[in-house]
């Protein structure tokens, strides 16, 4: 029982260390995972739609004060996209990364618990072929004393 104890929390600061980046705690690891949660959902596209809306109106019309900083063909704009996807791509392969890491941990241990079963069911299968086989000598022996006691007579 002590064994498997140990044998617990071995596994279990194996699994702390795998799932352990690079960056130590792997705090930026989480945050990464946090900005790719963000970058999906609805309100970010919906923001992101809204100001890049109101960028191409102010620097397309007169609705700015004294001069557009980003006329057509809005090469600032452009480049806020750019810095954007060099940013963003990394933290998503990154956040996909440890996420591919938790599943494939989480594979291997449902397939250890799977195999456990199956070693189990191997043994009790086993265990039970030794009790029928004993069984069945018993019978064979009770039946050839039955029939020397039937014979005799």
């Amino acid at each position: 029982m002590p064994t498997e104890h140990v044998g617990h929390a071995v596994a279990q600061e194996h699994h702390r260390a795998q799932l352990r980046g690079a960056f130590g705690n792997d705090s930026f690891g989480r945050i990464a995972e946090g900005a790719a949660r963000f970058f999906g959902t609805p309100q970010y596209i919906l923001g992101q739609t809204v100001a890049v809306a109101a960028w191409v109106v102010v620097n397309s019309t007169q609705l700015h004060v004294g001069f557009a900083w980003d006329v057509y063909p809005f090469i600032a704009l452009n480049l806020l996209f750019s810095l954007q996807a060099a940013y963003a791509a990394p933290l998503i392969l990154l956040a996909q990364t440890r996420q591919a890491d938790r599943d494939k941990l989480h594979l291997e241990r449902a397939a250890k618990v799977e195999t456990d079963k199956i070693l189990e069911l191997l043994q009790s299968n086993t265990e039970l072929t030794a009790e029928d086989k004993q069984l069945t000598e018993q019978v064979a022996e009770l039946s050839k004393q039955i029939h020397a006691l039937l014979t005799k007579r």
